[in-house]
């Protein structure tokens, strides 16, 4: 074919491809398959569903109630008694000033140790975001480490490196002792009496449940220069006798080992706790005394929540989300009830993109959620700090895609995302303490 002959074969393709999208609605059935394709409005960069996100975020001003769900009936029944007092707040309220009691406690980190626990879902595992949050507060309050580790890491983090060996014989994490998680999807990996421990997990070294698990020999290498400590920890049972050497924790007996830590004795420690899919509405089903017992005794004064974005994929009804936050707002009153002298900030999900008629948009409900969730922050009286409205809002993951920050399944950041992203929380909480000091 001659070149003008192509040119204007392409020419009527992209016509009736144009005619197509404009003329029918974006989707055909034919033999009981259905078609799409994207419509005009996509092709020209329109969003069909800026309006319906509209009407849902206006709709946010009338609710006078949540609606509950019934898989988390528990969550809704039981009775928290919150036990800080609450400041009357508006809407334009900066939330950090919910982190008084923590920007105070800095004062004695030359003394003592002050412990920050992270809970978040898959995206801070491999210590992502958490790392920096922790190299921020060091840098300026000084402490050392790492802080908490499961006895087998069986999610690598780039902070250390975990070697594992039963009986001698090296094994890998999945092969270690058997654990219970109170986030996990199975009941049988959960346990009924709550005892999961601090981590949200614990693992059980009995050798009728893995032959071996009764001898464990775990080696923990720092993998930066900020992991680096000046002594490590083991939280587990009477039963359990173990010695330490350098690096190594040697442990025998029957019993449940509930993480260990690298740490010093001042300074501030950030401990990263993921809970891969995970919503957050997991910590009413923990034991609320070995949780106050910890909180307590290792001088926890700031807890992290860092949940919502595994709702956002799996429900389109803004009723669902309503439901889920109304419960997140249970476990924040019960974390409360716990750790009275900490202060809590929330973390909001990100921005998250979904192919839809070959378009990358945002899911429409994260606008929702977000302002739901802020919400629920100021009337608690606890910090929250919206990724999504840092990050850029709606379609911004398309941005952090190809920046090269954030991964190709639109939900998850990359390292190098997670950096810049823990490195706006921390500086965000610094910003509010150099403004309680002027």
């Amino acid at each position: 074919m001659k070149p003008h002959q192509v040119l204007l074969f392409i020419v009527s393709v992209m016509v009736c491809l144009a005619a197509l999208c404009f003329v029918l609605p974006g989707r055909i059935a034919i033999g009981g398959k259905e078609v799409r394709w994207p419509t005009m409005a996509k092709v020209m960069g329109g969003n069909s569903q800026k309006g319906e996100v509209r009407d849902t975020l206006d709709a946010l001003d009338t609710i006078d109630a949540l609606v509950s769900l019934d898989t988390i009936d528990r969550v809704d029944t039981m009775e928290v008694r919150p036990v800080v007092p609450k400041v009357v707040v508006d809407a334009n309220t900066d939330s950090r000033i919910f982190l008084q009691a923590f920007y105070a406690s800095l004062a004695e980190s030359g003394r003592s140790k002050i412990r920050v626990l992270h809970y978040g879902d898959s995206q801070i595992e491999e210590d992502r975001m958490t790392q920096q949050i922790r190299e921020g507060l060091q840098k300026r309050y000084g402490g050392r480490g790492v802080g908490l580790m499961p006895l087998a890491q069986t999610i690598p983090t780039t902070t250390i490196r975990q070697e594992l060996r039963m009986n001698g014989r090296m094994v890998t994490p999945q092969q270690g002792p058997r654990r219970y998680m109170v986030y996990a999807a199975s009941k049988e990996n959960q346990r009924s009496d709550s005892l999961y421990g601090i981590m949200g997990q614990v693992a059980v070294m009995a050798d009728s449940l893995v032959k071996g698990s009764e001898d464990i020999t775990a080696v923990c290498r720092p993998q930066t220069e900020s992991a680096h400590y000046d002594r490590m920890r083991v939280f587990a049972d009477s039963t359990i006798h173990y010695t330490l050497s350098g690096d190594t924790v040697h442990l025998t007996g029957k019993g449940d080992v509930y993480g260990l830590s690298q740490e010093s004795d001042t300074g501030v420690i950030v401990d990263n706790i993921p809970m891969r899919g995970c919503l957050g509405l997991v910590f009413t089903k923990m034991d609320s005394i070995q949780i106050a017992d910890f909180c307590r005794e290792e001088n926890v004064r700031l807890i992290i929540l860092q949940f919502g974005g595994n709702a956002i994929p799996y429900n389109e009804k803004p009723g669902t989300i309503q439901g889920i936050v109304k419960s997140l707002r249970k476990q924040v009153l019960f974390v409360q009830s716990c750790a009275p002298e900490a202060s809590i900030l929330f973390i909001g999900p990100s921005d998250m993109i979904r192919m839809t008629d070959g378009v990358w948009e945002s899911y429409p409900l994260i606008a929702y959620m977000d302002k739901l969730l802020r919400k629920m922050a100021l009337e608690e009286n606890i910090a929250y700090f919206s990724l999504y409205d840092w990050m850029g809002g709606a379609g911004s993951m398309i941005r952090w895609q190809e920046n090269g920050l954030a991964g190709k399944d639109g939900i998850h950041f990359l390292r190098s995302g997670a950096r810049k992203a823990g490195n706006a929380v921390v500086n965000w909480m610094m910003e509010g303490m150099e403004n309680r000091d002027m």
